[in-house]
């Protein structure tokens, strides 16, 4: 038994790591085409076409006759009594009359022929509120695609911040072993140590806090993507900056043809147009065709004259005359509703013109600050390598190698920092001017 259970531990110890999580590898287009498929919150607004899609198969089916069956059964009744008069001497007696039947069975039919514009506007309407729909559906998709770079490129910042952090620790330990050197052949003092030593300790809840903020980066990563959190990823991509120059005149008539809350506002407006003709044909008679055809019988037996049938046919005219000013409150309802459309498309119309000259301006301000600090690293690395060779020469301070060293992980971060503004600047005048992307394959 021990050498069963031996043999079973030496197999899943070898055979363990085949039983461990892959490791995903993503790209930022991986990224986005994952967060589609899965991101739940996109998936729910997904979800809406097909109740849209069903309404318009219910609108439709306004045009079409309905056919209803009907059975019963009579379980108690009273028939009706006459008192019959006395004739030719006899007296008068009572008599029963049974008209009913026990057992009925009836098919009702209604064809409409006429429904002043009631029923075509009602299809109509469904049909807008489809493509309002699919417009939402294109929001929410452009909003989900904006979050994911904005996550991914947040990732690689923290991933830019920890090798900073990383370098100013690397830094600092070389710097305390040079000083370590130097003091022990009494070319540095022993404050110089000690401040060295200070310097290397502080900057370590730096890199600590740093591969925190990697690891929240991480988790916000995969939430977004709808990845299981203990799922291992591998992000691949660098923060990089990508020439780009905006036409703000053409970047405004790209947004207001192609952003989808306007495109979605112009169809809810088509929508209430229609609500108001549907009000108006409230005053309008309706025009229909009527059919039952019945069956009755005393007995549940369908062989010999059990069973007797009729049938009516009959065209019923439906005239409003008066039902309490019910119609001329909902066309001013829907007038209403119609008024405020009009009026939040004003407004939208020009918050999107503000968020496109806004997203110009910041990709504008990201620019100019991103090539700012491409020089200014390179002047930081070439500070520290003179104030270290200047220390080991007695020619420079210790607080003049600790500032070299300060000022190069703040020039990388801010060149890091730089770097993520100018890509989140790009992402959000893509998203402002309403830049289309094909719904993912569901395969």
């Amino acid at each position: 038994m021990k050498k069963t259970a031996v043999v079973l531990f030496a197999l899943l110890a070898v055979g363990g790591p085949s039983f461990a999580q892959e490791k995903l590898a993503l790209t930022l287009e991986d990224s986005i085409q994952l967060a589609l498929r899965q991101n739940p919150f996109f998936q729910a607004e997904k979800a809406k076409e097909e109740q849209a899609a069903a309404m318009v198969k219910e609108a439709f089916a306004n045009f079409l006759p309905s056919v209803n069956a009907q059975g019963s059964h009579i379980l108690d009744k009273k028939v009706m009594s006459i008192l019959m008069p006395s004739l030719f001497g006899m007296p008068a007696q009572k008599i029963k009359l049974d008209f009913t039947r026990d057992y009925q069975l009836a098919l009702n039919m209604s064809v409409p022929l006429y429904a002043g514009g009631r029923i075509m506007s009602g299809y109509k309407q469904a049909n807008l509120n489809l493509q309002a729909t699919r417009e939402s559906i294109r929001q929410s998709m452009q909003d989900t695609v904006f979050n994911v770079k904005k996550a991914f490129y947040g990732h690689l910042l923290a991933r830019k911040f920890v090798d900073v952090a990383q370098e100013a620790v690397d830094l600092a330990q070389k710097h305390l072993k040079n000083v370590k050197s130097l003091y022990e052949v009494g070319m540095a003092s022993r404050f110089d140590l000690l401040r060295s030593e200070v310097q290397a300790a502080n900057l370590q809840p730096q890199l600590i806090r740093a591969r925190n903020g990697l690891s929240s980066a991480e988790l916000g990563l995969k939430t977004l993507l709808g990845l299981d959190l203990k799922q291992a990823i591998e992000v691949k991509g660098e923060l990089s900056y990508q020439a780009f120059e905006a036409n703000m005149d053409a970047a405004v008539a790209q947004a207001l043809a192609s952003r989808p809350e306007l495109v979605q506002l112009n169809y809810q407006k088509q929508m209430a147009s229609e609500m108001v003709k549907m009000a108006r044909a409230a005053y309008i008679p309706t025009v229909a065709v009527g059919g039952q055809y019945n069956f009755w019988g005393n007995n549940l037996k369908f062989g010999g004259d059990t069973w007797e049938s009729y049938y009516t046919f009959s065209l019923v005219l439906n005239v409003p005359v008066f039902n309490g000013f019910v119609n001329s409150a909902k066309v001013g309802e829907s007038k209403a509703m119609l008024k405020q459309l009009e009026f939040s498309q004003k407004g939208l119309t020009e918050m999107v013109k503000f968020e496109v000259n806004d997203s110009i301006l910041s990709l504008q301000q990201a620019k100019e600050s991103l090539l700012s600090q491409e020089k200014n690293v390179e002047q930081a690395q070439e500070a520290v390598r003179i104030a270290e060779l200047n220390y080991k020469e007695g020619l420079a301070t210790n607080l003049d190698v600790s500032g070299a060293h300060v000022a190069l992980s703040q020039a990388r971060t801010n060149h890091s920092q730089a770097l993520f503004d100018y890509a989140l600047a790009l992402a959000q005048l893509e998203k402002a001017i309403g830049a289309g992307r094909d719904l993912p394959s569901d395969k």
